[in-house]
């Protein structure tokens, strides 16, 4: 039941699939489902960093800014180098290990190296 998505219009997960559609049992709301198997496809996104250049898996990449890391004292320092990363979905699209942990940054904050 996990690859069945939350309602869109009232937003609550009790929903389930009839024949082409998904259906929401509270509001009776029904959705396509090829529209929510295309929205999940993040084989066809391409990550690029702040200068437009496509990143890939395992690409050294250097920080252009200060970030603030939340809930803690941390910076991370720019022009601080970060190899080997893994692009992953989401809004922070890439995940790294730094001296100071693992984070996911955003790639408008980053430039390859």
């Amino acid at each position: 039941m996990s690859d069945i998505s939350a309602c869109p219009q009232c937003g609550l997960a009790n929903t389930y699939p009839d024949r082409d559609n998904f259906v929401c049992a509270d509001c009776g709301f029904e959705w396509p489902q090829t529209a929510a198997a295309a929205s999940d496809d993040d084989a066809d996104t391409v990550v690029k960093d702040a200068n437009g250049t496509p990143l890939a898996d395992g690409d050294a990449v250097v920080l252009i800014k200060d970030l603030k890391v939340k809930g803690t004292s941390t910076v991370l320092k720019q022009g601080s180098k970060v190899k080997s990363i893994r692009l992953v979905g989401g809004d922070h699209e890439v995940d790294c290990k730094m001296d100071a942990g693992s984070f996911m940054l955003k790639a408008c904050f980053l430039r390859k190296a």
